[in-house]
């Protein structure tokens, strides 16, 4: 999993502050002032623990937050604020937020933080697309932080589909990668990806034709 941090914050000098001292931790920051900008990078591709300032100019962090967990459950939270307000922070924790720092903080605290968060979240995901993950050293799935019964093959056919994302499969390309055989019964195919997406996986689309393909989308 990409373990990239989000960062809400509007007052540049501390959004500086916080990117320098997780990079030199050795994570990866991006930046954002407004809830718009922050909210289309999320949608896009959510992070793996966002830190969330409250008090916003077009917006509330806890709001961001709200929404965030909806979409992502798997992503770690961390608020920001200098309110400091016992109101605020239980309502956060209540949205589903995992901690709470009130500024101004040490930053070495909030890398600590951070990490801790990283850890409890992604031990070993290796492929994550938004409420869906993969772990292949467990061969676990979780599609909206709820564990999916799936069997070996059921579990390499949906790491193979998001592994080759976007790109239209056939039920011949599959069998192969899959099952290890270029020719055979194709209903197979059909019956596992029925499975999968009797499971909630709404994400594989059929290419009528060809085969099918993995899209993620909102």
């Amino acid at each position: 999993m990409d373990k990239k941090i989000y960062l809400l914050e509007d007052d540049k000098n501390i959004g500086e502050l916080v990117r320098c001292a997780l990079e030199l931790s050795g994570l990866q920051v991006e930046c954002y002032e407004t809830v718009a900008a922050f909210t289309e990078a999320a949608d896009r591709q959510p992070p793996a623990v966002a830190l969330l300032d409250i008090m916003l100019p077009d917006g509330n962090g806890l709001d961001v937050l709200a929404r965030l967990k909806q979409k992502s459950p798997s992503t770690g939270v961390i608020m920001l604020s200098a309110l400091g307000q016992e109101t605020d922070k239980v309502r956060g924790l209540n949205l589903g937020a995992d901690d709470y720092i009130s500024k101004p903080f040490g930053v070495l605290e909030l890398a600590a933080r951070v990490n801790a968060l990283l850890r409890r979240y992604t031990p070993n995901a290796s492929i994550v697309r938004g409420d869906l993950s993969l772990d292949e050293d467990t061969m676990t799935a979780t599609l909206r932080g709820v564990r999916l019964e799936l069997n070996n093959k059921e579990f390499n056919l949906l790491k193979y589909l998001m592994q080759k994302e976007g790109k239209a499969l056939t039920r011949e390309n599959i069998l192969n990668a899959v099952w290890g055989y270029d020719e055979g019964e194709t209903r197979t195919v059909d019956n596992h990806i029925a499975r999968l997406r009797k499971l909630g996986i709404d994400y594989i689309e059929t290419v009528f034709g060809v085969g099918y393909k993995f899209v993620y989308r909102e």
